[in-house]
């Protein structure tokens, strides 16, 4: 009985330490905090996603040439903070007069002309293809 006990418990703590950075980047290698944003930005409101998925992007824009310190800037972060690091290389690459950011006056308004086109791709409906209905496999009987 008391090596079940300490089972359970050596158990417990072990699953509580491995699940507890959910809401966190994991920055080990590139193809695990792409999937660990992927996993995070399916979990965050609408008007959350658009500024997140900015905000990784525009960190790995600006170190693209060392993946190494780019994965020690996002290890970690929650959602939240990775928004406060996006607005600050977008302030940042603003000022050295990046070509990309000067069409826009704060960050807020990149985010809603980002979130805009997102909700226009959405909300547009596909046309069907008139050659699809000739070749369908659902014949008349």
């Amino acid at each position: 009985m008391r090596i079940l006990s300490i089972i359970i418990i050596s158990v417990s703590i072990l699953l509580s330490t491995g699940c507890s950075k959910g809401s966190q980047i994991n920055g080990r290698s590139f193809k695990t905090a792409l999937r660990s944003v992927k996993m995070l930005k399916d979990r965050l409101p609408q008007e959350q996603r658009v500024a997140f998925e900015l905000s990784f992007w525009a960190i790995r824009d600006q170190y693209k040439n060392n993946i190494s310190e780019f994965l020690d800037q996002v290890d970690g972060k929650s959602p939240e903070a990775l928004i406060e690091s996006g607005k600050a290389v977008f302030e940042k690459r603003k000022q050295e007069g990046f070509k990309e950011y000067q069409q826009y006056a704060t960050w807020d308004d990149m985010i809603r002309k980002y979130t805009q086109e997102r909700m226009d791709q959405l909300s547009k409906k596909q046309k069907r293809d008139p050659r699809d209905k000739d070749n369908s496999v659902l014949y008349e009987l």
